[in-house]
């Protein structure tokens, strides 16, 4: 073969070589149905790790595996995917995120500027008729070029030729991957998403003397993250989990109105983790989309408790004079219990709202009031304002106060004096807590009660009052500011 000749077979072997490699594989898809486990970790403020193991068959060399039915709030940054099975026996590309779902509007807006059909029906005859339109715009509206005319509107039935390669009908991450080996293998797919939260419920029951509950706990999980996870392993993480920042605001945000559903199921597992602490579910549950579930955290019963009356008082009414201070003063209800192995607890609980119910004379329980508790380690203690007593109230009024001498340059002394009358029209006795908060450098000079000082700006009394009586707190008191 002349030399020439020689030259011009290599360069078409060249070319046809750089274009054989040019060339895209085809996209292997891979759903749910082939999802051989998946895990759920949630922790609190938006955020979850998902664990998604699937089989797969790749082919050898270049691969795009389009792995569907991801969370619509995937953070495509943290993804990550391996081989379970044949460790090192692909490595990843480049992946992509198809988050634009099939709709019809989305489906419009890929084809400005493309031809479509639309197909018109003869209200009068049924007969349909066929014309060719260039989708020209569909912001608020759609705008089409139809033969001569201009239309705006909806103006028949639309047919598109094809579905636009990058609309999805379903979230998917698209990986390239460069494949050495052709045997089925099993993926782990691992990724930070939103969408999924979880948030603890308590009910407490109040026994007939009020001095224990019956404690019960539940884990309340809102999946709004695009897809379901069937037969998850769940776990929860409660704690402060540091995170950065994003400096704009994510995209792919979905959200819908949720269904309730509940399970009655044994009381989670706890173990520490870091600093934090990890709960997990004793079998695999299902998550759906759009879907808020319940399961169970924790039980105790017989849990010792305390109620206590609190009348409160202010700082403001120490340095000036001011008379009257309140009649008919709302005095707060306050239930208590250590969060101990010997009060028959003595578990983490995480941040939730705690609801607490009392049964009636005919055996009904009714709801008495609720409050949030914040992340409590064991041993700590649980305290709930449940609300503000109705047949015990107060009357406060200062009764007395005057400027002192100067003690020193730029120091002021007051003293004052003031009575509370503690009221209870209950047919049983009772005992008010009364906190004052006395500011700056104070001494008590006299009082009815013996108080305690229970930090450097507060004395504390206990005020038992009679069963439909009432009971008057007097004191005096000098503050240097």
């Amino acid at each position: 073969m002349p030399k020439q000749y020689k030259l011009i077979v290599l360069c078409v072997l060249s070319a046809f070589s750089s274009h054989v490699l040019a060339i895209e594989p085809d996209e292997i898809r891979n759903n749910l149905s082939d999802q051989q486990s998946v895990a759920v970790t949630i922790y609190n403020n938006d955020l979850a790790l998902i664990k998604d193991q699937r089989k797969v068959k790749l082919n050898n060399g270049l691969n795009n595996l389009a792995l569907r039915d991801v969370s619509a709030q995937i953070r495509p940054e943290t993804a990550l995917l391996r081989s379970l099975s044949h460790a090192g026996s692909f490595s990843t590309l480049e992946q992509n995120f198809d988050f634009d779902l099939l709709t019809p509007q989305k489906l419009l807006e890929k084809y400005v500027g493309k031809n479509v059909s639309i197909v018109r029906v003869n209200p009068a005859t049924g007969l349909e008729t066929t014309e060719q339109a260039t989708v020209l715009s569909a912001n608020n509206g759609v705008v089409m070029k139809i033969g001569n005319r201009i239309e705006t509107g909806m103006p028949g039935r639309i047919v598109y030729d094809d579905v636009p390669a990058n609309l999805r009908d379903r979230p998917t991450l698209v990986t390239k991957l460069n494949n050495k080996i052709t045997a089925e293998q099993t993926v782990e797919l691992s990724y930070l998403t939103g969408g999924l939260g979880w948030k603890a419920d308590y009910v407490a029951e109040l026994n007939a003397k009020e001095d224990s509950i019956d404690l019960s706990g539940w884990v309340t999980l809102t999946n709004t993250s695009g897809t379901s996870y069937n037969n998850a392993k769940l776990q929860l993480v409660a704690g402060d989990v540091n995170r950065v920042q994003e400096s704009q605001p994510r995209a792919m945000m979905m959200r819908k109105e949720a269904a309730m559903m509940a399970d009655a199921v044994a009381p989670m597992a706890e173990e520490s983790l870091l600093e934090y602490h990890l709960y997990t579910l004793d079998r695999p549950t299902t998550i759906s989309d759009n879907q808020n579930k319940q399961v169970a955290l924790l039980s105790a019963s017989n849990v010792p408790a305390r109620k206590e009356l609190v009348l409160r008082g202010a700082d403001y009414y120490y340095g000036a004079s001011y008379g009257d201070l309140g009649q008919k003063m709302k005095v707060g209800v306050f239930v208590e219990f250590d969060n101990k192995e010997t009060a028959k607890l003595g578990l983490p609980l995480p941040k939730g709202t705690m609801r607490v119910y009392k049964k009636d004379n005919q055996g009904n329980a009714q709801f008495v009031g609720e409050d949030s508790i914040d992340h409590t380690p064991k041993n700590e203690v649980v305290r709930l304002k449940l609300g503000n007593a109705f047949d015990v109230t107060a009357d406060k009024k200062q009764i007395d106060f005057k400027t002192l001498p100067r003690p020193a340059k730029g120091n002021s002394m007051f003293e004052s004096a003031y009575e509370v009358v503690l009221k209870n029209a209950k047919k049983e006795r009772v005992t008010v807590t009364v906190q004052e908060p006395i500011p700056a450098d104070w001494k008590m000079m006299k009082e009815s009660h013996p108080s305690q000082k229970a930090s450097s700006n507060t004395a504390v009394w206990k005020i038992e009052i009679p069963a439909e009586g009432k009971a008057t707190l007097y004191y005096r008191v000098q503050v240097k500011y």
